[in-house]
């Protein structure tokens, strides 16, 4: 049974370790993370984009998925199905269709538009048993094709929407989707303090996980981070394991070019790299 992320990231701030969000494309990507959760002993969260899931056929289709994975694979460890990154009307589909959790992310708006947004979806969430995660300040990078700089929030605005009862706040401290420049200056820990310190211990989201050097990521969940998104650097790792086998010939060796042959070997760089992730993060034998 899928369960909402609100208790498993209360244990993790509480216990200084942040539980990973790993998203998923596709069904090698849900397989491939809930194994290495259940060996690893790990909660995890399987965050969606609306791109992701328009590419699987809908949320509908998404939930059902994900739901029948679980079950199939006997996942003994909290599961969360979260929608990353959502528009109003996607987070409102999301709840419909059987997700345990939704990020509404109305960074874009006025203030005062995010507030009234998140509010509607907060009460909508809540009265579902669903937990609510909301965004201020953008994250930089590229996500569903729309490109920005690392932003840093204003504390006061994370002060307005954690009033609002979100179970958990992303808030922008210069962390980008996608890879990291060579030039990039780091997570802005000072304004991190400054949020938790308004937010009154509320569990912290750090977006794009992918490549930030591990030490900044212990101090990070020092500061609250709770959750923490990857998506990138499980790509890289399935997309650099999937040349290697078509380089060196293995699709034309046999029935090398049956496709659980061939996505065989970048399924298993996922487990990997989602293992290691989760004890830099923490988060095993913690579920």
């Amino acid at each position: 049974m899928l369960v909402s992320a609100t208790e498993m990231l209360k244990k993790a701030h509480d216990g200084h370790y942040a539980v990973p969000a790993f998203n998923i494309n596709n069904l090698e990507w849900t397989k491939s993370i809930l194994k290495a959760c259940e060996e690893m002993k790990s909660p995890v969260i399987l965050g969606v984009s609306e791109g992701a899931a328009k590419y699987m056929c809908g949320f509908k289709n998404v939930a059902d998925m994900v739901k029948n994975v679980h079950d199939a694979m006997v996942i003994t460890v909290p599961v969360a199905l979260h929608l990353d990154h959502g528009t109003y009307d996607g987070a409102k589909a999301c709840i419909e269709a059987g997700f345990t959790s939704v990020m509404f992310d109305g960074s874009h708006y006025p203030i005062a538009e995010n507030i009234e947004k998140s509010k509607e979806i907060i009460a909508y969430a809540h009265a579902k048993g669903i937990s609510v995660e909301c965004e201020v300040g953008g994250i930089g990078g590229t996500e569903d094709g729309v490109t920005s700089m690392g932003e840093v929030a204003d504390p006061e605005e994370c002060r307005l929407i954690n009033d609002l009862g979100v179970d958990f706040l992303a808030a922008g401290i210069g962390n980008i989707h996608g890879v990291y420049p060579e030039n990039w200056a780091g997570l802005n820990f000072e304004v991190l303090a400054k949020i938790q310190e308004v937010t009154n211990g509320r569990p912290l989201v750090l977006h794009g996980g992918s490549g930030i050097p591990k030490d900044q990521i212990k101090k990070a969940i020092s500061l609250g981070v709770s959750k923490i998104n990857v998506n990138t650097e499980l790509q890289l790792e399935f997309a650099k394991a999937t040349r290697q086998y078509i380089e060196e010939g293995k699709d034309r060796q046999g029935k090398g070019y049956d496709p659980r042959k061939l996505l065989a070997p970048g399924c298993e760089a996922i487990v990997n790299k989602c293992k290691a992730m989760i004890q830099d993060f923490g988060s095993d034998n913690k579920a």
